[in-house]
């Protein structure tokens, strides 16, 4: 069986994709990566490499799905298959960069969680009967992952670079999954992604934003069970 390399959001851990685990480990052997020692995506993409299996397929999920694309930009010839969910294959934009510093500064300031509460957990989540435990339970994973890791993971998305390039190159078999409600990442990026790779499949999950493991997690599931099959 191909192992199976799960990379989380920013501010997220193996938790982001707790529904999957129980049955896509009856699929494949599967590994988590922690995306919080470096403060490039380069260097976190070599972290990976570094553990990672000869041969491995990927799924990431927002910056799991950034850092999944450099990680293939690096090293090609290594990787079977990749799912990328509710990202972007664009380097970051402008106004976004000069919303960095200021976040960056509250962190280290001891504000981690009020950057946390106001100005990123609303933008997740489409509603929905389980939004406030999503909530919460992204809450429990941003604090336990510290400042540290939220300055090292803002400085590794404002300078990544552009992967469009990346995808077009991959023939290998590549599943783009998003929500349908997903406000920061929207589904006209996935449309690119799906349209630059030649072997991969679009999926939509309805009634999601930007956790669909976690909005939508049997739906997910299905999806990427399906993906692994094909590998």
């Amino acid at each position: 069986m191909i192992p199976l390399v799960l990379l989380p959001g920013m501010m997220c851990d193996a938790r982001l994709f707790g529904p999957q685990i129980g049955a896509l480990s009856r699929r494949a052997p599967l590994m988590t990566s922690p995306m919080g020692g470096y403060d490039s995506m380069s260097a976190l993409a070599q972290g990976v490499l570094r553990h990672a299996p000869p041969h491995f397929a990927m799924a990431g999920l927002s910056m799991g799905g950034i850092l999944a694309m450099e990680v293939l930009r690096q090293a090609p010839e290594r990787v079977v298959g990749i799912a990328l969910i509710d990202t972007n294959p664009l380097a970051e934009k402008d106004e976004v960069k000069a919303r960095r510093a200021p976040q960056i500064t509250a962190a280290e300031s001891g504000d981690l969680r009020r950057v946390m509460r106001e100005e990123m957990k609303p933008n997740y989540l489409t509603d929905g009967p389980n939004r406030e435990a999503i909530l919460d339970l992204c809450m429990a994973m941003a604090m336990d992952l510290g400042p540290g890791v939220f300055v090292n993971q803002s400085k590794a998305l404002r300078d990544r670079p552009d992967q469009t390039e990346t995808l077009r190159a991959f023939a290998g078999p590549a599943l783009v999954l998003c929500g349908r409600d997903d406000a920061l990442c929207p589904v006209s990026r996935h449309e690119l992604m799906h349209d630059l790779m030649p072997h991969s499949t679009f999926e939509i999950i309805e009634d999601a934003g930007h956790l669909p493991t976690l909005e939508q997690p049997e739906q997910t599931t299905v999806a990427l069970s399906r993906w692994l099959e094909a590998l």
